[in-house]
């Protein structure tokens, strides 16, 4: 078998055809009309497709895959690792890998594996070693009680409450109490402006009455240091990771004993046999791993699956429940949650395939947020003009409730 030919297929999310620069506000969230989902269809010449999805800055990876392909044309894509080595070393001369390479390897990679699993007749996960489980456990997002009881109703036992800028320590604690103990819950602080380190442990330290799941994101990513003195100071479990690519970048998350939890977002991490080999070497810390979701589109979504029914050290997969409401017009079939719960496909590979007259319904527009300088969320209040990176979060007493 040979690949005969690469395509791509951009899509903005959230939004009608042809729209205004705000398309994107939605009941899944406010992405400031910046969502896009990027697909990938590798073709054969035995007639057996596959698709992937890239994530990460999907406008920009599309130009990647599309300078990627010419080294994947008339090559076997049986030899997948093979292949993912090529491409990395292709292009490890422009500097280290990051978003954009990582995305365009994991899209291409994942459509390997479907079409690898299309041509044996097997679905992925048993071409990874067999499953743990059939099913696997989700969790949802909700920013205020009525959100948590649609997720409840649906069989959820796991909630995450997300913030960009200080975390609403008053509202975290109203939605445990309204959930009880028996829902495990999450909080993100995922974004700019980030938390300074010692805002970060103020409130982890509020959150350790809670009874949380894990703490994510306390801190800007690229901190280490800062995760570290989190770590030591909160006596709470922390996650990170969903912005990082291959096992290289991984990888001190993981040795420096940062996080109880690593979050690969399956979308960019460098695609599915990457993802397993970050979980071997979780494994190995005895950390889990609960990939990111995000802004992720619905293909990713079954990539996970596959990848979580096979390791040991699977926690959760996150899921965007209450998504924009096209999100299952571009794939078949569509998955549901039933208990909390996403079945493993049992399909021959990733057991997922794209629309494509669906997809070309919403043509690319924008892939990057504007910030308002309104903005009283994500910044203090005048500030968002400046777009700091991190902030100090001040009126300290109200808001990290200290000295109460």
């Amino acid at each position: 078998m040979k690949i005969t030919a690469v395509e791509t297929y951009l899509m903005q999310v959230g939004g009608p055809a042809k729209g205004n620069a705000s398309a994107g506000q939605y009941e899944g969230g406010n992405f400031g009309g910046s969502r896009n989902w990027l697909f990938v269809r590798i073709l054969t010449d035995e007639g057996i497709h596959g698709v992937g999805e890239c994530s990460g800055w999907p406008r920009v990876i599309e130009t990647a895959v599309k300078d990627l392909t010419p080294l994947l044309i008339g090559e076997d894509p049986a030899h997948i690792d093979r292949l993912w080595h090529k491409l990395l070393a292709s292009m490890m001369g422009h500097g280290m890998l990051g978003t954009v390479g990582g995305g365009a390897l994991t899209g291409i990679e994942m459509a390997l594996w479907d079409i690898k699993g299309k041509a044996l007749g097997q679905p992925v996960w048993n071409l990874l070693g067999g499953r743990f489980r059939d099913r696997v456990r989700v969790y949802g997002h909700a920013h205020d009680t009525a959100k948590a009881d649609r997720l409840l109703a649906l069989g959820y036992t796991g909630i995450k409450v997300g913030f960009t800028g200080t975390v609403d320590l008053d509202l975290v604690a109203s939605i445990r109490d309204h959930i009880g103990p028996k829902v495990d819950l999450m909080v993100d602080a995922h974004g700019p402006s980030w938390m300074t380190t010692q805002d970060a442990i103020a409130v982890g330290r509020e959150l350790e009455s809670l009874d949380i799941l894990f703490y994510e994101d306390p801190v800007a990513p690229e901190d280490l240091d800062a995760l570290a003195r989190v770590r030591d100071a909160v006596n709470v479990p922390l996650a990170a990771g969903e912005r990082v690519s291959t096992i290289w970048g991984i990888q001190p998350y993981i040795e420096r004993g940062l996080v109880d939890v690593i979050q690969p977002d399956t979308g960019r991490a460098g695609g599915i046999t990457q993802m397993r080999k970050m979980a071997a070497m979780a494994e190995g810390h005895y950390i889990t791993l609960a990939p990111h979701s995000g802004s992720l589109g619905p293909v990713a979504e079954f990539a996970a699956l596959h990848v979580m029914a096979t390791i040991p050290n699977a926690l959760m997969l996150e899921r965007l429940e209450f998504d924009w409401e096209g999100r299952d017009d571009v794939i078949t079939p569509a998955p549901r949650v039933v208990d909390g719960h996403m079945k493993v496909p049992d399909a021959p590979g990733l057991g997922v395939d794209i629309v494509i007259e669906e997809i070309l319904k919403y043509p690319s527009r924008r892939n990057v947020r504007e910030i308002s300088p309104d903005d009283g969320t994500s910044y203090a209040l005048g500030t968002a003009h400046e777009v700091p990176y991190f902030q100090t979060r001040f009126e300290r007493r109200q808001k990290l409730r200290i000295h109460r």
